[in-house]
């Protein structure tokens, strides 16, 4: 095993990625808000990054809520997390479903924009 694999973090293959676990993992407010600001950011973001109102504890489980639902790639980079939106993959298997999700999103709180810490 090379160094570059111990980084990878268990993710589920594409086959694996099931509508019911990306739907209870997009249900959540903070990670809905998690997918919507690494959809708006468009880069990689360290778990950091995010202005979160939660615990570093709850923060770390919501990340890997999403993760493990498919919803997001993250691998270590040193000490951080980096995270990144897997919407290609989703939109291969949902066709339309994370935009659609995120436009009722800000229809309900156009207000709201990215919560990212630059």
């Amino acid at each position: 095993m090379t160094t570059e694999s111990f980084a990878l973090l268990p993710e589920p293959s594409l086959a694996e990625i099931r509508l019911e676990q990306v739907l209870h993992a997009l249900a959540d407010p903070i990670r809905l808000r998690i997918v919507r600001d690494l959809h708006d950011c468009h880069v990689e973001m360290s778990c950091t990054s995010f202005d979160l109102p939660v615990t570093k504890s709850t923060t770390t489980h919501h990340f890997r809520v999403l993760r493990e639902a498919g919803l997001i790639h993250q691998h270590r980079r040193g000490t951080a997390r980096m995270s990144t939106l897997r919407h290609a993959d989703l939109a291969e298997l949902f066709p339309g479903l994370l935009d659609a999700v995120l436009a009722g999103a800000r229809r309900e709180d156009p207000a709201d924009g990215p919560t990212v810490n630059r």
